[in-house]
């Protein structure tokens, strides 16, 4: 086909593509009317207004604290707001110490692959050279009082592998200064005091609901409901910055941005209600503009248990229907895709727990490792205590513990007969010591031939939907044009080009230390000005 006749047959098809179909119109599509002047009770003013007070907002306002800026932080839920354990960084004074180093490099080419080439470089790059820093910032912040782990739970199969980069921010023993004694809650916490301290506010109760911009169409102010029921204008002389989570509590903007995190059965988001895109909506009615769907998910799998090991997994049809040597977001994609997909089941005998151990060191990762399991910690120690749990989940009944394979199978729910010919298809696989179905590593081959038999009940449970505003390195967000929308910024789950596909476990807790990095490039943007 010469170029001419090749241009002229993709023109036709574009033009047909633009007529074909139409999709339904969304509610938060059309902005609302402008909250009457009558409704306004008062105007209180700063250099900078933060909608939202988990981590991103908290670190924005703490970092603007420490720069001399006033701040105002906005939050709508009457407490302080975290979830999650970890906080990820490419190298820290932790790793040094115990001699663990990450490739920068390396590292980026890996994370551009498992995010299917669909990231901003740019955002990558931010957080790969200032992730260390950021930790550090908190760890300083946290002062004598705490101290940061390095994480050991990472998956260390061929592929997919993850980095031991993940810390976890922990209180001191004999510490009394702080209410919390480790992961998000304790990071907010420190974050927070930095702002109070600082003779900063934060404001609880509080719903922002609409954007103001001046006449020069710089953003300005945000109208926000108190617990009162009153409207209340609250005005950034420096910045508005909005950074209030993502999408996942919001059911009609999961279908347009995310249609696969309808499928989970659960909402692992706590607390319940929070992460509605109410920032999404207002930048958006602003003149901000979404990256292109579809946005990254984190399926993490903890809709009924937090385990799940390498051994055989089968879904509620009784069949084997994965790898099951791989990482936990392919797991949770892989049981959606499965018939009634909200669950499936691992299933092992009693030689379960000394089978793991004795794998660890190729296979780990969470969801077979403990959330809290440091750095070089044995499988075999005192303090792992998974026996137990899997003992308590037989007790709550999300694993089933049976004698026989066919009353696990009535246990579970599925066809006897079927399940039964895949236990025994798995055991011939482990005696011929080759996965001629799924090609998982032989090492990784066990057999189910020592009752008691148990089958682990697993599932997905929806925690993020990452994507939306499309911005600039300094945070800024921008228009249909490309250009940043004066006085109007994006912080932390809000902001979208930093993941892909999927949420990449390449470095768990990840997600944490990037808020903390882009809090930094907003606060350095405003304090130097525009």
């Amino acid at each position: 086909m010469a170029d001419k006749e090749l241009m002229d047959y993709i023109e036709t098809k574009e033009n047909a593509r633009e007529g074909a179909g139409t999709r339904r119109a969304y509610s938060w599509e059309t902005p609302p009317e402008p909250i009457s002047e009558e409704l306004i009770t008062e105007t209180v003013k700063a250099d900078v207004v933060i909608v939202g007070g988990g981590i991103s907002g908290l670190g924005t306002g703490a970092r603007c604290t420490e720069k001399g800026l006033s701040v105002i932080v906005l939050e709508k839920y009457k407490g302080l707001v975290a979830r999650g354990a970890h906080i990820a960084s490419l190298n820290s004074p932790v790793m040094r110490e115990k001699g663990v180093f990450i490739d920068k490099q390396k590292f980026a080419r890996e994370w551009m692959r498992i995010s299917g080439s669909r990231v901003n470089e740019e955002f990558l790059w931010l957080y790969i050279n200032r992730s260390e820093e950021a930790l550090q910032w908190l760890v300083d912040l946290g002062g004598e009082d705490v101290t940061a782990l390095l994480y050991g739970g990472y998956y260390k199969g061929p592929d997919f592998t993850e980095y031991p980069g993940t810390h976890v921010i922990v209180r001191k023993p004999g510490s009394t200064k702080y209410k919390y004694g480790g992961g998000a809650m304790l990071m907010c916490e420190i974050l927070q005091n930095v702002i109070l301290e600082g003779g900063n506010k934060i404001i609880r109760n509080t719903r922002a609901e609409q954007l103001e911009k001046d006449g020069s169409g710089r953003v300005v102010s945000v109208i926000a409901k108190g617990e009162d029921g009153k409207y209340r204008r609250f005005a950034g002389s420096r910045a508005v910055v909005l950074a209030t989570g993502d999408i996942g509590g919001n059911p009609e903007m999961v279908e347009a941005f995310a249609p696969l995190g309808l499928k989970a059965g659960r909402n692992g988001y706590y607390p319940p209600g929070l992460n509605t895109g109410d920032g999404h909506k207002m930048a958006y009615w602003a003149g901000g503009v979404f990256e292109p769907a579809s946005w990254a998910l984190s399926l993490h799998l903890i809709g009924y248990s937090l385990y799940d090991f390498f051994f055989l997994h089968v879904n509620r049809r009784g069949k084997r229907f994965m790898n099951e040597d791989t990482w936990v977001q392919a797991k949770a994609i892989r049981t959606l895709m499965q018939p009634e997909g909200e669950w499936a089941f691992s299933v092992f005998d009693s030689k379960w727990f000394r089978e793991v151990g004795e794998r660890i060191s190729i296979s780990g990762g969470q969801f077979t490792e403990p959330l809290g399991f440091l750095y070089g910690q044995s499988w075999f120690s005192e303090a792992n205590d998974v026996e137990k749990t899997i003992e308590r989940y037989v007790q709550k009944g999300t694993c089933f513990k049976c004698d026989t394979i066919e009353e696990l199978g009535q246990k579970m729910g599925v066809p006897v007969d079927v399940f039964k010919a895949t236990v025994d298809r798995y055991n011939e696989l482990y005696r011929l010591g080759r996965d001629l179905d799924f090609g998982k590593r032989s090492e990784l081959l066990t057999s189910i031939d020592k009752p008691p038999y148990y089958a682990l009940k697993y599932g997905p449970a929806l925690l993020t939907v990452f994507g939306g505003m499309v911005t600039d390195i300094d945070m800024r967000i921008l228009d249909k044009d490309s250009n940043p929308i004066p006085g109007l910024y994006a912080v932390g789950n809000i902001g979208g080009g930093f993941h892909g596909v999927d949420y990449p476990l390449l470095l768990n807790g990840n997600s944490h230390c990037r808020c903390l990095v882009q809090a930094h490039a907003a606060t350095d943007a405003i304090a130097g000005g525009e």
